[in-house]
């Protein structure tokens, strides 16, 4: 057996070990991963939706149309304050220019509200929750070997009204709420997913919609009558129709071909209001018997088209269900960022195994060992006023 001698060793000849600073706060420490920013809920969403500024702005994933119809709006109204405002602002008066500005921008307003708002797009069911509703459907089932319903009866304004059971949100939709295909989501009061906009109408957003185009009604029946006088001046004025027609041809044919569709839209909405319907109701002859069964009355009209315009349109806003913004939990942080758990140090244990001691803790300083010779410096753990010779 090899022979060990110890010397002692005056311990204020050793020089004063330099102290390491502490790590700032924030900063990772030398060999670590840099911690991961915690994920929004946006992020992760199910849904067939995008996302802009950080989860404020919500819109669909096939929403190429939209900028198609704000394109139309633009061009139209630009080309009638160019060509045709200026002629009338000098032969009738100057409120014309005033109250086409006022009705574009209510337009726009109205067409970016209903575009990137959340039409009430309900959450889906958590694993719990899945599996609680599962236990009670299976529940309701018989002996027999028919599958258990999907559906349930509720009792709304002494109407019976049923809920299907949606097998991708798993859960039982409220009333009024359907699943819309494109966008993948439970809307509440789910009206249509309307391409020109480029987001689903439901509970949150049908009054932007509503008012959009009502507005782009008076807009273009406005811009289409001013169009009109302004042919109409220039024709008295002794140049004929064909030379007036020439001037301002673009927007009288835009206004002409969608006065129609627009007024036409306008009215169909305004009667599903002052019925208090929607227009998935409306197609699926829900309350109207046009799907072959009863004529039965729609339960949640209130007998008067004042308080169903109320109703519909002045209502307080609901909350949005679907935390954009919000960040996930703890656990589902640390199961999207498993990679980053650090393991503890072998070589610490391994020092505690053979010493018998408990292990240095890792942030603290590394203890001040003097230069040493021993054949097996790794498992040195001498005091600092001893050194292994031999």
């Amino acid at each position: 057996m090899k022979n060990c001698d110890y010397q002692q060793i005056d311990p204020q000849a050793l020089p004063t070990p330099t102290p390491t600073p502490p790590p700032h706060q924030g900063e990772p420490r030398a060999g670590e991963d840099k911690p991961k920013t915690p994920k929004r809920k946006w992020e992760v969403f199910p849904g067939k939706n995008r996302f802009y500024c950080d989860g404020r702005i919500i819109v669909a994933r096939q929403s190429g149309v939209l900028p198609l119809t704000l394109g139309l709006i633009l061009v139209t109204s630009g080309l009638f304050f160019i060509f045709d405002c200026p002629f009338l602002v000098k032969h009738l008066t100057s409120c014309i220019p005033v109250i086409g500005g006022v009705l574009f921008v209510f337009v726009v307003i109205t067409l970016l509200q209903t575009s990137f708002s959340d039409p009430g797009i309900l959450p889906r069911a958590t694993p719990d929750e899945a599996a609680d509703i599962e236990k009670q459907i299976d529940q309701t089932g018989n002996t027999s070997y028919r599958p258990p319903p999907r559906t349930k009866e509720v009792l709304i304004n002494q109407q019976v009204v049923k809920l299907k059971y949606c097998f991708t949100c798993k859960m039982f939709r409220p009333p009024r709420t359907s699943h819309c295909s494109l966008c993948d989501n439970c809307v509440e009061r789910f009206d249509h997913h309307c391409p020109w906009v480029g987001n689903c109408v439901g509970k949150r957003n049908y009054r932007f919609f509503y008012t959009f185009i009502v507005s782009l009604s008076f807009l273009t029946a406005f811009i289409f009558g001013c169009v009109t006088t302004h042919l109409a001046l220039r024709a008295q004025g002794g140049k004929g129709l064909v030379f007036a027609l020439q001037e301002s041809p673009v927007e009288l044919v835009i206004c002409f071909f969608s006065v129609w569709s627009i007024l036409g839209l306008s009215g169909f909405h305004t009667y599903l209001v002052a019925s208090n319907l929607t227009t998935n109701e409306d197609i699926k002859g829900s309350w109207s018997g046009k799907s072959g069964g009863e004529d039965v009355t729609n339960p949640y009209s209130h007998k008067n088209i004042f308080i169903n315009c109320c109703s519909v349109l002045c209502g307080p806003m609901p909350p949005s269900l679907i935390d954009r913004r919000g960040f996930l939990p703890a656990d589902e942080s640390a199961q999207t960022g498993a990679a980053d758990i650090e393991l503890p140090t072998l070589a610490v244990k391994n020092e505690a195994n053979v010493v018998g001691e408990p292990p240095t803790p890792v942030n603290a300083p590394p203890p001040p060992f003097v230069a040493c010779c021993c054949p097996k410096p790794s498992i040195c753990l001498l005091p600092v006023v001893y050194c292994c010779t031999g």
